[in-house]
């Protein structure tokens, strides 16, 4: 098995945006912030900070995108281009059919 950040990052990010694990992603997070039992204990200055801000910046980072799209979708904005907002709808009579030629 290939261990990568980018694995574990993607892992991190689908728990958190299942809705059955996403508080409990978010306590143990938190938890794990407060916690002296680290990957990298705290007690190294720089290194052992690290993971600490990795980790906070990546639950800011997701929970941030789960309430904008949370207030998106109360708001009714959407953001699927087949589906536009009822602003968003093409005026028929400002359109300009246009016939195609071919230069060479």
């Amino acid at each position: 098995m290939k261990f990568s950040i980018d694995s574990v990052y993607n892992w991190y990010r689908n728990l958190i945006r299942n809705p059955k694990y996403r508080w409990w992603v978010i306590l143990g997070t938190l938890v794990y912030f407060i916690s002296p039992i680290d990957i990298v204990p705290d007690v190294f200055p720089i290194v052992g900070e690290i993971d600490d801000i990795l980790l906070m910046t990546l639950l800011v980072t997701e929970v941030s995108g789960l309430v904008l799209e949370g207030w998106k979708a109360r708001k009714g904005v959407t953001t699927n281009p087949a589906n536009p907002p009822e602003d968003a709808t093409t005026d028929t009579a400002k359109t300009v059919d246009v016939d195609a030629v071919s230069v060479k």
